[in-house]
């Protein structure tokens, strides 16, 4: 008797589980009007994409909002965050019309920076992580800060997007390591040149010769993340500035973005 009220409460759990799953992501069949409207005024990647492409990335974007949960941690989630954190999985991606993320269960918001412990508190030296990839326990779920999201959008002159960024350690991730070479993606002919890429323009970065972010100097690891932010934020000052680096990028993400940025 104890068993049969066991499996019957797990069950009740489950289905549980699913309706509320299902309240957290209401996607729409056809992408709203609104929701066009904000990727016009907030992603300018959207806003450089021809009318066919639009249609894709907004069949990108449901697709990604039906296939992985967003929840908040301490923080609401709007429609607007959603298309966010979608936008960042899609753009990487939108030169793979085929990829999905599959090692990806869930992306958690916070309402502000953490630490390594997943803590809120303290002060901003104690709590300086922006966004992470899930590992161990956490595996296949994504951590982000909900304002550091908002700002790799909204600000039109930042070469930083914290969402962009874990995105693409997904993607490195897609081929079993962790290590800057993302050979899911990278055709093997362009793997040697891309490795030469990434010790040449890390040694300029810790020398300080270069407009590169710092942390891309950290290691081969945060290298290919860093110069993807700027690849997809400003691409045409890095065709400018790095036109070898930016080249090796189109050849990673099989995508042109400085051809189409707009120059406002």
């Amino acid at each position: 008797m104890i068993i049969k009220i066991a499996v019957i409460v797990a069950i009740a759990a489950i289905a549980l589980y699913f309706v509320f799953r299902k309240k957290l992501l209401p996607v729409p069949e056809t992408f709203p009007k609104l929701w066009k409207q904000y990727l016009q005024d907030t992603v300018k990647f959207y806003q450089n994409l021809g009318e066919t492409d639009k249609r894709q990335y907004e069949d990108d974007v449901l697709y990604f909002l039906s296939h992985h949960k967003i929840t908040g941690v301490g923080t609401d989630v709007t429609d607007e965050d959603k298309l966010l954190v979608a936008s960042s999985g899609v753009i990487p991606i939108f030169g793979f019309p085929e990829w999905h993320y599959h090692n990806l269960e869930e992306v958690i918001l916070y309402g502000q920076s953490f630490n390594h412990l997943h803590e809120t508190e303290g002060t901003t030296n104690e709590r300086n992580i922006l966004g992470m990839v899930g590992w161990g326990y956490i595996n296949g779920k994504m951590v982000l800060s909900k304002p550091s999201l908002r700002q790799g959008f909204e600000n039109e002159s930042t070469k930083s997007n914290v969402g962009i960024h874990e995105f693409v350690h997904l993607l490195d991730k897609a081929d079993g390591a962790t290590d800057g070479i993302p050979e899911a993606l990278l055709s093997r002919q362009y793997t040697i040149p891309w490795i030469q890429m990434i010790k040449q323009k890390m040694e300029a970065i810790q020398d300080g010769k270069t407009d590169i972010n710092s942390y891309g100097g950290v290691s081969e690891t945060e290298f290919l993340p860093v110069v993807s932010e700027y690849f997809f934020n400003r691409p045409r000052l890095l065709k400018d500035k790095h036109p070898k680096l930016y080249e090796q990028l189109q050849q990673v993400f099989q995508q042109d973005p400085a051809s189409t940025e707009s120059n406002g």
